[in-house]
C-alpha cells in the first residue's frame, strides 16, 4: 500500500510538473499576433529614427528576445573641495577607424534603425536635446529646429531649366538631402579630475560635437566643421535608449551612453587648457607633431594619478 501510494504521488507531481512545462511552452510561444506585433515594434525604448527603415513583420530570429529597459546611473558628485587637481581636454573621434565601426553602423530594430548622428538629430527634432552653436563649446547659444534644418540640408536649389516640350523657360526647385555618411569625426570635450575622496582620476565628459566634411565646387575636400554642440549630461537619457553595433557578438551589446561611460572608443587629444585656448595645430605643430603632443598630453594625465599618490 506505501509503494502504490508513492506510485501515485510520483503520477501527481509528474503530471503538474508536465502541465507546467506545457504552459511555459504555450507562454514562450504566445499568440502569434501578439508576437508578431512585439516584433515589429523596434526599439520600444528611443523609437525608429529613420523613415526608410522598416522593422521585420515575423519573429526574425531563433530565440525569444525581451523588451531591454536601460537607465542611465547617475554621476557621483564632485564637491569642489575634495579636486585635488583638474585638466579639460578636447578630443577627436574618426569613425572611419576598426574600434569605431559602431558610428557608421546603419542600424537595425535594436540600434534604432540609423547612425549615430541619425540617431542625434531625430532626438533634436523631437525636443529630446538641446542643440547648440557651433561657433563655440561653452553653450551660450541655443539653436531652434530651423536653424539647424537650414544647417544640415541648406536652402533649396532654384534653377531655370528649358522645357523640352514646350520650349518656355521653368523653374526647378531640388531640395537637398543630408548624408549621414558626410560626417566622419566628433569632438569631445571633457574634464579629467583627481577626487581625493575617491581617491582616483575621474573622467567626466561634458560636450559632444559632431563634425562634418566640407567639400569644394571642384569636389576636394576643405575641412571638418561642427555642426552645433550638445551638453553631454543633458543627452544621457537619450543615448541610453539605443545600442551599440558589438561586431564580436550580436547579443552582448550596449547603450550608446555606455559605450561613452566605458571609453570603449578610439580618440585622439588634440587640445588641453592653455592660456591662448590653441590646439595643437594652431600652436604650430604639424599633422604628426600634433598626433605625439596628444599622445605626451595622454600620458601626462595618465601619469597624475600616480603621482599623486608618490610622497
Amino acid at each position: 500500500m506505501r509503494i502504490m501510494n508513492i506510485l501515485k504521488s510520483y503520477r501527481l507531481t509528474a503530471l503538474a510538473a508536465a502541465f507546467v512545462f506545457s504552459g511555459s511552452v504555450a507562454f514562450a510561444q504566445g499568440n502569434p499576433t501578439i508576437m508578431d506585433q512585439a516584433q515589429a515594434q523596434s526599439n520600444p525604448n528611443g523609437g525608429v529614427v529613420k523613415a526608410d527603415w522598416q522593422p521585420s513583420l515575423i519573429k526574425d530570429g531563433v530565440y525569444d528576445r525581451v523588451p531591454h529597459v536601460y537607465t542611465v546611473l547617475p554621476w557621483q558628485p564632485v564637491r569642489e573641495a575634495d579636486v585635488m587637481w583638474k585638466k579639460r581636454v578636447w578630443r577627436e573621434i574618426d569613425t572611419r577607424e576598426k574600434q569605431n565601426v559602431g558610428f557608421r553602423y546603419p542600424g537595425d530594430e535594436n540600434t534604432g534603425g540609423g547612425y549615430f548622428i541619425e540617431i542625434v538629430i531625430d532626438a533634436i527634432k523631437k525636443g529630446k536635446i538641446k542643440a547648440y552653436s557651433n561657433m563655440d563649446d561653452r553653450f551660450t547659444s541655443a539653436l531652434t529646429k530651423d536653424q539647424i534644418m537650414d544647417m544640415l540640408i541648406g536652402k533649396p536649389d532654384t534653377v531655370t531649366v528649358i522645357d523640352a516640350e514646350t520650349g518656355q523657360p521653368k523653374t526647378v526647385i531640388t531640395k537637398k538631402e543630408f548624408n549621414p555618411e558626410s560626417v566622419t569625426k566628433y569632438r569631445l570635450k571633457e574634464d579629467w579630475i583627481f577626487d581625493r575622496n575617491l581617491g582616483k582620476m575621474v573622467s567626466r565628459i561634458v560636450g559632444i560635437a559632431p563634425l562634418q566634411d566640407k567639400y569644394n565646387e571642384d569636389g576636394s575636400f576643405r575641412a571638418s566643421q561642427a555642426m552645433f554642440w550638445l551638453s553631454y549630461p543633458e543627452a544621457r537619457e537619450v543615448f541610453a535608449q539605443y545600442e551599440v553595433f558589438n561586431p564580436e557578438n550580436d547579443v552582448a551589446r550596449m547603450t550608446w551612453d555606455d559605450f561613452f561611460e566605458n571609453r570603449m572608443f578610439s580618440s585622439r587629444i588634440i587640445k588641453v587648457s592653455n592660456p591662448f585656448d590653441e590646439t595643437f595645430s594652431q600652436a604650430g605643430y604639424n599633422n604628426m607633431e600634433a598626433l605625439y603632443e596628444g599622445q605626451r598630453a595622454a600620458e601626462k594625465v595618465f601619469n597624475k594619478e600616480h603621482d599623486m599618490w608618490v610622497y
